[in-house]
């Protein structure tokens, strides 16, 4: 515990002879107001125990914590600092073996440690990852150990590898031909195995997400749409289905080009060698539009989406059909009935017709008899009168 502890302080004495200062007469600055930003470790400090509310002694209970997560995942370094995933992987004989001469049928990824993050490591994973192979595999680390023959092989491949990968071009052309991927793409199901399976419609999308997905990374177009899932709209499956047919692949082979014999000035040996592999060039690339399609309609024949749609599709146009068929069988009983009775009214009025023609032969036959009785009678007075 502190103590405060009070000191007399008593200024010394004028020196003899001592005169004040004479004016110089100049401007005083004015005062100018200057806003401070607090900034550095003790404000942040200050800051996260304001925030959530700790005392000194949680606040470095906290820090200390911090401390030894970083360790741990620093692993056996220990500096401190946290290496952003990128860890220790194990390195096998095969690995250490290898041939810097033969440099572009390594896998760089894994020599710098990467195979876990691949594509998707950042460039500051890059650099971690390759400053832990420098401090572990150093020509200087290795001198004047016993048994060690200062071989420096492995730390030209890292070497390489950083070159590579560090450049944006060079890496995507390794990227386009990374041998981890060539060998999954020749791993996709068949169509006999996905229908043979117990449950083919989950089976469908546990195999076919993870393909397209690597598949995505060399799609110019970004984002890009994934397979989805079992109850997906008619929308979204046909959106996925247009831009994969249509897929803008940024994908090149120019990494497995053939290199031009060292120490050949001949002209003709570098066009020769250019022409070559700009012709190998695009029959990959032709070979690899041939395969992603193949891949595409293959996801397209098992998907069980697309039975459901045709069969939603079906309902719908016999819903339809239905309530025209019906309106229609409306329309042609309204139709009939209307003609039914414009006939039934049709045949009254020339029944009537006829009766009432009937009616005035009659009654013209009745007065034309009426007549002749009339003229009989008048025939018969006369003669009675004359006899």
């Amino acid at each position: 515990m502190s103590h405060v502890v009070e000191l007399p302080v008593v200024a010394p004495p004028t020196p003899a002879g001592w005169t004040p200062p004479a004016t110089t007469g100049q401007s005083i600055a004015p005062v100018v107001e200057r806003k401070l930003i607090p900034a550095g470790p003790a404000y942040l400090a200050h800051v996260k125990r304001a925030v959530h509310q700790l005392s000194f002694e949680e606040h470095d209970k906290h820090a200390e914590e911090e401390r030894k997560r970083l360790e741990a995942l620093n692993g056996a370094n220990g500096n401190g600092e946290d290496d952003l995933g990128v860890g220790d992987e194990p390195e096998g004989e095969d690995l250490l073996s290898l041939d810097p001469k033969e440099w572009k049928k390594q896998d760089h990824y894994a020599v710098l440690g990467l195979s876990h993050l691949r594509y998707k490591a950042t460039d500051e994973q890059i650099k971690i990852a390759h400053r832990k192979k420098v401090l572990k595999h150093h020509p200087d680390k290795k001198a004047g150990v016993a048994g060690d023959s200062n071989d420096d092989a492995f730390f030209k491949c890292i070497q390489k590898a950083m070159e590579v990968l560090s450049n944006p071009e060079k890496r995507r052309q390794f990227d386009s031909v990374d041998p981890f991927y060539e060998d999954l793409e020749q791993d996709v199901p068949t169509e006999k195995q996905v229908k043979s399976h117990k449950n083919p419609d989950a089976y469908f999308f546990q195999v076919f997400a993870p393909i397209f997905e690597r598949e995505a990374r060399f799609s110019r177009v970004q984002p890009v749409p994934m397979l989805g899932a079992v109850d997906a709209t008619k929308e979204e499956v046909e959106g996925f289905y247009d831009f994969w047919y249509n897929f803008d692949s940024w994908r090149s082979f120019e990494y497995l080009d053939k290199e031009v014999n060292e120490g050949s000035d001949s002209r003709d040996d570098k066009r020769y060698t250019e022409k070559k592999n700009k012709s190998e060039r695009a029959r990959r690339k032709k070979e690899d539009t041939a395969r992603l399609r193949g891949l595409v309609d293959l996801a397209l024949g098992l998907d069980p989406r697309i039975k459901r749609i045709k069969q939603e599709e079906k309902a719908a146009r016999e819903a339809k059909k239905q309530k025209k068929t019906g309106g229609a069988a409306n329309g042609v009983n309204q139709k009939q009935k209307e003609e039914e009775e414009k006939k039934r009214a049709e045949e009254e009025a020339k029944k009537k017709e006829e009766e009432e023609k009937v009616a005035r032969a009659e009654a013209k036959k009745a007065k034309a008899a009426a007549a002749n009785a009339a003229k009989k009678a008048r025939r018969a007075a006369r003669a009675d009168g004359e006899a």
